[in-house]
């Protein structure tokens, strides 16, 4: 298997490698379909190396990745599919209909994680029939945030913890008048509807991932598929949305996972082309990517679709950035945008 950075110097001996980008990237999509025989949709984002002021949607599992999906559907003529996912997550209602419109396409979905599928993207990895992880691959809790205006900025709080410091205050106010002057800053940033919406929000998180579970990766264990969505959302077992959740752990929840490793040209394959894939977020303005092995493919660029079977030659000013030489990215826990 080519290194990260053995993948950079291919790139790199061309004379145009802003080019060869997306040749080595198609390469190795091409590469995993012939070695498993099935279509592949590879969907990721520059998550962890996102540019300044980068609109979050971009980022993120959003409602627009329909466009994507239809684009790059084409051409596949399957009731199986390989979707290759690493994205932080994102909007429930977004993730519901990814799913739905997958499930319609294809009677089997098998998820790789080469890296992470946080949060909404974990809600669909649950919908498909199996998962595919590496010991450095993870998923993460599903309980939905909330975007909250602060004195501070905006930040995203779990659906969860703010039920539960409201109810905290409720309990400390009763028992004590005088603490309410220390709650109203807090509890003043709560609109009028906030408690209903955190309620409905967890609802729809848990129900939607036990009705997929009980659907396909689990339609044999109910009670299982039930027990596995109360664990991914409970904020209050987790302590943190960004939690990275290893195989082994997501295994004992009774969470179909078959190891990577297991398969070493899968693990090669799937490995170069997240490395090929992650250089050309690093090397370009690309802010999302959504393909298939047939070439066709649908790019996000500072939230812009442009949809094209390779790169073509008008396109390649529009995705040079002049930056340092390209780093590995960051193993290591990043800021996950909210479901």
């Amino acid at each position: 298997m080519p290194s990260w950075g053995e993948i950079l110097t291919e790139i790199n001996t061309s004379q145009q490698p802003v080019m060869q980008l997306d040749a080595v990237r198609k390469k190795y999509l091409v590469r995993l379909h012939q070695h498993t025989k099935r279509p592949v949709i590879v969907y990721a984002t520059r998550w962890v190396s996102p540019l300044p002021n980068m609109d979050p949607t971009v980022l993120s599992v959003d409602i627009a990745d329909i466009q994507g999906l239809m684009e790059v559907m084409k051409g596949i003529d399957s009731t199986e599919l390989d979707l290759v996912i690493h994205s932080p997550g994102g909007s429930i209602d977004a993730a519901e209909a990814f799913v739905r419109y997958l499930r319609s396409k294809f009677q089997h979905i098998r998820a790789i994680v080469p890296y992470a599928a946080m949060s909404a993207a974990t809600m669909i990895c649950m919908a498909c029939d199996e998962v595919v992880m590496g010991k450095h691959s993870f998923l993460g809790p599903i309980d939905p945030q909330f975007v909250m205006q602060t004195p501070l900025g905006p930040r995203a709080v779990p659906a969860q913890a703010i039920v539960e410091q409201f109810n905290k205050a409720q309990k400390e106010i009763s028992g004590d008048q005088s603490k309410l002057a220390s709650w109203i800053p807090m509890l003043g940033q709560f609109g009028p509807d906030l408690l209903i919406r955190c309620d409905n929000a967890n609802a729809l998180s848990k129900k939607l991932v036990e009705e997929w579970l009980t659907s396909y990766m689990l339609k044999d264990n109910p009670a299982q598929a039930r027990a596995t969505a109360e664990w991914l959302a409970n904020h209050t077992e987790h302590k943190t949305h960004s939690r990275y959740l290893a195989r082994e752990t997501l295994q004992a929840k009774g969470i179909k996972i078959l190891p990577l490793e297991k398969d070493e040209t899968l693990q090669d394959e799937v490995l170069s082309l997240y490395h090929a894939t992650t250089l050309t977020f690093q090397n370009t303005v690309v802010g999302k990517l959504i393909e298939n092995h047939l070439g066709k493919c649908f790019l996000l660029m500072g939230g812009v679709p442009v949809q094209q079977p390779a790169i073509p030659q008008g396109l390649i000013q529009l995705l040079q950035m002049p930056v340092a030489p390209p780093i590995a990215p960051p193993f290591a826990p990043p800021t996950v945008p909210g479901s």
